[in-house]
């Protein structure tokens, strides 16, 4: 089995027989990854802590002959130990990791998705006044890359300006020539607030905090936006979206 070597955020971990981990890993190189880091349970393991979710590493790998691969050796190249310290900064994080694990693919190289997401966890190490507006900003610009953009600013289908309905079926706003069934009513102040958020620089997004009806509004389509087109539940969502009350 040929060794290789990456470097990679790890996305998530859970347990394998009494001793071991299978550790899911966004990497630069190789897309996606799954792989087994045998004996890290155990309390004399040298690298079980350095495999938290989070946590950005260097790899030396084993690839396996089938879906998993072997962890042979880690560094830690940067902890983002703040993330871990602040429920809202958790909450904000672990959407980012949940997304990026339901949309990549594995074993396909997506330099653009690793790049967002260490953009993203950096921006929440510095430890912005909303964590939530940086983990939506981030949804936003995870959709684009994977082909997904909601439309905003004009009608997902005929390109009219100004469009006052929302269907995540159709591709975001719509007007009222063009909504089918289920389309609903949308302001355009929550519209304006997405489109921020789509356009701002992770680092910038943060450093105010918003909230009252038109935030509620435009968190509800654009969480629903997400699951509708990743075509599955978000457990991490209704968390980021209570996590301001509970700061």
């Amino acid at each position: 089995m040929p060794l290789y070597k990456e470097q990679g955020v790890v996305l998530r971990r859970i347990k394998l027989g009494e001793a071991d981990r299978i550790v899911t890993i966004m990497t630069q190189g190789s897309g996606k990854i799954r792989a087994v880091a045998k004996g890290v349970r155990k309390t004399t393991s040298r690298i079980g802590a350095r495999l938290e979710p989070f946590t950005h590493v260097s790899l030396l790998l084993y690839r396996g002959r089938g879906a998993l691969d072997t962890v042979s050796q880690v560094e830690i190249l940067a902890a983002h130990r703040p993330l871990r310290s602040d429920y809202g900064l958790i909450t904000a994080g672990e959407a980012m990791l949940e997304a990026v694990d339901k949309v990549a693919e594995e074993h396909e190289r997506n330099i653009r998705m690793f790049l967002l997401l260490l953009t993203g966890l950096r921006a929440l190490e510095t430890a912005p006044a909303d964590p939530a507006a940086v983990a939506e900003s981030f949804l936003l610009k995870m959709l684009s890359a994977s082909g997904f953009h909601p439309s905003i600013t004009a009608c997902a289908v005929c390109g009219r300006k100004d469009p006052e309905l929302f269907s995540s079926a159709q591709g975001g706003a719509v007007c009222t020539g063009c909504a089918e069934h289920g389309a609903g009513p949308v302001s355009a102040d929550s519209l304006a607030l997405l489109a921020g958020y789509a356009g701002a620089d992770l680092r910038d997004v943060g450093r105010s905090v918003m909230d009252g009806p038109v935030r509620r509004e435009a968190r509800a389509m654009l969480y629903g936006f997400v699951e509708y087109h990743l075509e599955r539940r978000m457990r991490s969502l209704p968390l980021l979206a209570r996590s301001r009350a509970l700061t």
